[in-house]
């Protein structure tokens, strides 16, 4: 976030970043920055933040662009910040363009979204900045396929992570030197990023450690944090709308209806650290760094294929391949008759998806493995579409996606492979 828009000011405009100061150190630190620029404000005097905006504007000769950086700092020791710029802007007087921007997604959605905050409406534009595409990364960053998958699987598209991970010569040493230890610079990571939305992390924290552990359906999470599961809603739909958690139901669910509903670790930092950091904190306190990076290495092609799976499916949502464009791929899993009647069996699916026009269904199996033998996994997949009640009256098309060539090459099975699915990512 910072960046950008530091790339896009010019050496004429002024950035400020705030920090949790109390107000009358935050307005002698910006009337000092602004002093470069205008000398006069050097030596002013003033009672507050609208005398000093309205100065600004007094000494302003030509348009340019002022930027508050963590404006949340700002407001949380000026209340009345919001207020006065609204002022300003509908007056109508403003010489200079404003940008506000913060880290904290409750706090700006709050001042910005909320149709009882003063700042409601008067944005010219809000930018909500996501992570990096996986595919744009690969080409910055100069890397093949797989290393791009595995590294995105725990990096994500957050460019800080990235440019701590150029440092090191190698994904084990950035891991020991970036995660493993007290000293490390993102060995509290996650308990930073909570407080920049919310003044006690213990619940969040603890709800992303029993997903990361295993319990993925609400009643696990419930008994694993010994608390009523209708207590829970609120902290998890919160983690979901500050995307480090998403809810998965089976393919071809209502989200509002289904009852099936399992919870996933959505953002990869945080799904690396709940799962091989914070079950180690003992271990790391104790130094013994390389005892945890045996865990990380027995247990890392597992948790890859995790990110894969979602990879895939992000591939081939919205997107025309085999012949069709197809809607948003998820997964399935449920309950299927057995030739034996009265009986049951548990199946999954990794990629389901249905093309806009209703007449196919793409099938999809996710390996993240050494070479398969594909013909024994397309044997495998079909025998499950079988038993499949939407599957029928449809065309199917089956897809493995595999990290690996396979064992076999059968030429009649569609096979999509680490860059073939970046590249599916690409978009228009």
């Amino acid at each position: 976030k910072s960046t950008l828009i530091k790339h896009v000011l010019s050496a004429d405009d002024i950035y400020y970043m705030a920090g949790d100061l109390v107000d009358n150190v935050q307005l002698e630190m910006l009337q000092d920055l602004l002093s470069q620029k205008f000398p006069e404000i050097g030596m002013a005097k003033f009672t507050g933040w609208e005398e000093l905006f309205l100065i600004i504007n007094r000494l302003s000769e030509h348009q340019f662009t002022l930027c508050l950086d963590e404006f949340p700092y700002m407001v949380k020791h000026s209340p009345e910040l919001p207020s006065i710029i609204q002022r300003l802007i509908d007056a109508k007087i403003l010489k200079y363009n404003l940008i506000i921007c913060g880290s904290s997604q409750r706090m700006m959605q709050e001042m910005i979204l909320s149709q009882s905050e003063p700042l409601y409406g008067r944005a010219d534009a809000i930018l909500d900045v996501r992570p990096i595409p996986l595919p744009y990364l690969q080409e910055g960053l100069h890397l093949d396929a797989d290393t791009t998958i595995e590294e995105y699987s725990i990096w994500g598209g957050v460019p800080r992570y990235w440019e701590l991970r150029e440092e090191y010569s190698s994904l084990t040493e950035a891991i020991r030197g970036m995660l493993l230890g007290p000293t490390t610079v993102l060995y509290d990571e996650p308990k930073k990023l909570f407080l920049d939305d919310m003044k006690v992390t213990v619940q969040s924290e603890s709800l992303m450690a029993v997903i990361a552990g295993g319990a993925n359906r609400l009643s696990e999470i419930a008994a694993r944090m010994g608390r009523e599961a209708t207590s829970l809603s609120a902290p998890l739909d919160r983690l979901i709308q500050m995307t480090y958690i998403r809810r998965e139901i089976p393919f071809g669910e209502s989200p509002k209806k289904s009852k099936k509903g399992i919870y996933r670790i959505n953002d990869p930092m945080m799904d690396f650290y709940y799962s091989f950091i914070m079950p180690n904190m003992s271990s790391l306190a104790r130094g013994r760094r390389s005892i945890v990076m045996q865990k990380i290495e027995r247990d890392f092609s597992g948790y890859v294929s995790r990110h894969w799976e979602h990879l895939c499916r992000e591939a081939v949502s919205g997107n025309m391949m085999f012949g069709y464009q197809w809607d948003e791929a998820g997964r399935w899993w449920g309950t299927v008759p057995c030739e034996e009647k009265g009986s049951f069996k548990e199946m999954e699916f990794d990629v389901l998806a249905e093309s806009t026009d209703g007449r196919a269904l793409l099938v999809g199996e996710c390996k993240w493995t050494n070479p398969e033998i594909a013909s024994e996994l397309h044997r495998k997949l079909l025998n499950k579409v079988n038993k499949l009640p939407f599957a029928q009256n449809k065309e199917i098309v089956t897809v493995l996606f595999l990290k690996n060539k396979p064992k076999d090459f059968p030429v009649s099975i569609n096979i999509l492979y680490p860059q073939d699915v970046i590249q599916a990512m690409h978009g228009d």
